[in-house]
């Protein structure tokens, strides 16, 4: 792998808002409005499936109720995870990290997993989930790791030193460098807000790359471009161009 193979431009969750987040219809449409980089959810289903869904309950977007990771795969792969966003998409099944990796290798797109643990089962996430995706990529560009949760980074470092990771932060902490390095990481992914041009040149200073998310405005798109950001994840591939 070269030292940073990915596209500038990520859509998140597949294609943002437009089609039933982290399902592979959202990740179809994203591919057509021409994107070659996606971001992603995955926990474990309670006999240690990765599967894709960003909250910790089913209630919000499937037909199911309760908590995920609570369910087995033969469960939870029998929930309708299209029909809360509309129509159109009625009876989108929920989708495995192995399904979302056979599209993305078949296209050659590239991929941005967020490990998000079901609360209580961190260490055994990032394993887990570092483990797959080391198997399903091996001889391709792998995906890129990245969580808020310090403890599956950990893991997922532990599991499979060779893919790249990045921490994610929502709020400015006093030792975001010295925790992604401590982590390995090759990118610190933040609120798009928290980047300015100190920051920028503390990350950059320390080997790091700069990615942002979920930049949905214009404004906010072009202030991170004029600080030269590495990475962009936006809801809005209707309006950006991945170039």
């Amino acid at each position: 792998m070269s030292d940073w193979p990915y596209p500038r431009w990520t859509a998140h969750r597949g294609a943002g808002k437009l089609a039933p987040e982290n399902t592979l219809a959202a990740f179809r449409l994203g591919a057509h409005h021409g994107y070659r980089m996606f971001e992603c959810d995955v926990k474990l289903s309670a006999d240690g499936v990765p599967f894709l869904m960003h909250d910790a309950t089913l209630d919000r977007t499937t037909n199911g109720r309760g908590i995920g990771g609570d369910r087995p795969w033969s469960e939870l792969s029998q929930l309708d995870a299209g029909a809360w966003h509309s129509r159109q998409f009625a009876g989108e099944p929920l989708c495995t990290l192995e399904n979302l990796a056979r599209f993305c290798l078949a296209n050659g797109h590239f991929l941005n997993i967020e490990i998000k643990p079901t609360p209580g089962a961190d260490r055994r996430t990032g394993e887990v989930v570092a483990g797959h995706a080391a198997r399903l990529w091996h001889g391709a560009v792998p995906p890129l790791l990245t969580s808020f949760r310090v403890e599956a980074l950990e893991a997922a470092r532990d599991q499979s030193p060779q893919l790249p990771r990045g921490l994610l932060l929502d709020k400015p902490t006093s030792d975001w460098i010295e925790t992604a390095l401590a982590l390995g990481c090759k990118a610190v992914v933040c609120n798009h807000g928290l980047w300015d041009a100190a920051t920028v040149a503390q990350a950059r200073g320390a080997g790091l790359k700069c990615l942002s998310y979920t930049v949905n405005d214009e404004w906010a798109a072009d202030r991170l471009l004029d600080l030269s950001s590495d990475g962009i994840i936006t809801d809005r591939v209707d309006l950006f161009a991945p170039v």
